[in-house]
């Protein structure tokens, strides 16, 4: 089977080295839809480098690693990488016009950004994520959260969003032709949380809220600039290397979508931005009920972690110090539990039943109760780049594609 890869951007660049690596598809087709520099030397050399990653070679061989792109052929747009055969699409970016279907092309992941709306209309003129299927793919999978901008328009029947090992279950090959990998910060998320779930019970949370320390992305500005007509958000157009920036995300939404007790829990999601090119840190408050009156200690919540990360793939368990740079290609890692900094305080909250609206009770002390709470802090790393969200997006391409054989 080929594989489609819709843009090459961060997350599109990286995917194609993860399957450069993975050799689990025949041949990769990237479609760009536009020339690069002056001829297939520039994109190549803009392929193999990453200012991040370091090259292509070391990433897939160690400091031993050299050149592994070879043969190339500006006529046919086409070069081969470790022996992958790669081809490389430059005339169309609307989705419906892209070849997939003269290339031999039925799975393709779509990493523009430009193409989330579930709902759109094929035929716009901007394009839209179903022009794929209309170009010959028969699956499309996301590198993001589906946007749906209509208001009151459902998610459709087709459609699914999926984080691996979290509820990739819930994609069912004979319904699902659009596939969301939700974000970076969502499956990170949704590996701190889903312990929590499974452990204390979603009816012992009361509320959550989350910040994610992010780093930047490439929808930021260096420098400063002016913003365009109409924006809202000024500060997205200051530049990223001076400063710390406030921004939004929808990670609370879409968690939502992918463990599906939250949607009952209080949940608040914020995002920062920082100067540095990957490697972020979410920071997750809640708020559990204690049983019987016993507190919730540190050491509990850290066994919840450490005994799951025992048998889950994706969650990883520290115990020493790290730093945002020590994380940067730690491969298969949803998220770095950082153990040393978990925290827990217990206080009896005292709850006035009559100022809640519940009739029937008497004025006074008996209208109050005491429940005991416990406020944990948990402190989760992901490489929001190549070691986490691009390796679990190409453990999802691999299993959609496994369904299509």
């Amino acid at each position: 089977m080929k594989l489609g890869i819709n843009g090459l951007g961060r997350i599109g660049k990286l995917s194609l080295w993860t399957h450069v690596a993975r050799k689990h598809f025949s041949e990769l087709v990237v479609n760009i839809g536009r020339d690069v520099g002056s001829n297939l030397e520039d994109l190549v050399a803009s392929i193999e480098r990453d200012s991040t990653y370091g090259r292509l070679g070391n990433y897939l061989y160690g400091h031993r690693g050299g050149r592994v792109i070879e043969e190339l052929d500006e006529s046919t747009g086409t070069f081969v990488a470790d022996g992958m055969p790669i081809k490389v699409l430059r005339s169309d970016r609307n989705p419906k016009d892209i070849a997939w279907r003269e290339n031999g092309v039925e799975l393709v992941v779509d990493s523009t950004g430009a193409f989330t709306d579930p709902t759109a209309d094929p035929a716009a003129s901007r394009g839209a994520l179903r022009g794929h299927l209309e170009g010959g793919a028969v699956k499309v999978i996301l590198s993001a959260p589906f946007k749906i901008k209509s208001k009151g328009l459902e998610m459709p029947e087709d459609a699914v969003t999926a984080v691996m090992g979290i509820n990739d279950d819930d994609y069912i090959p004979d319904r699902h032709s659009l596939v969301s990998a939700a974000s970076c910060t969502t499956t990170c998320l949704s590996y701190m949380v889903k312990p929590l779930i499974e452990t204390i019970g979603p009816d012992n949370l009361l509320s959550a809220s989350m910040v994610t320390v992010h780093a930047a992305t490439g929808s930021q500005q260096v420098l400063d600039r002016l913003p365009g007509a109409g924006a809202s958000d000024l500060r997205k157009n200051r530049s990223i290397l001076n400063n710390i920036i406030l921004t939004t995300t929808g990670a609370a939404k879409a968690l939502g979508l992918v463990i599906p007790e939250m949607k009952n829990i209080g949940f608040i999601a914020e995002s920062v931005r920082i100067p540095t090119s990957t490697g972020s840190l979410i920071i997750l408050v809640i708020n559990i009920q204690d049983e019987s009156g016993k507190p919730t200690k540190r050491d509990f919540i850290n066994d919840i972690y450490r005994e799951y990360a025992q048998n889950c793939d994706y969650l990883k368990y520290s115990e020493v110090q790290n730093v945002s740079a020590d994380i940067i290609g730690e491969m298969n890692a949803a998220a770095i539990i950082e153990s040393t900094e978990t925290h827990t305080r217990t206080a009896t909250i005292h709850v006035n039943l009559d100022k809640a609206g519940i009739s029937g009770l008497t004025a006074g002390v008996d209208a109050i109760i005491d429940v005991p709470v416990t406020q944990a802090v948990i402190y989760g790393w992901y490489d929001n780049e190549l070691g986490s969200y691009t390796n679990m997006l190409g453990d999802l391409t691999v299993k959609v594609a496994d369904t299509m054989v």
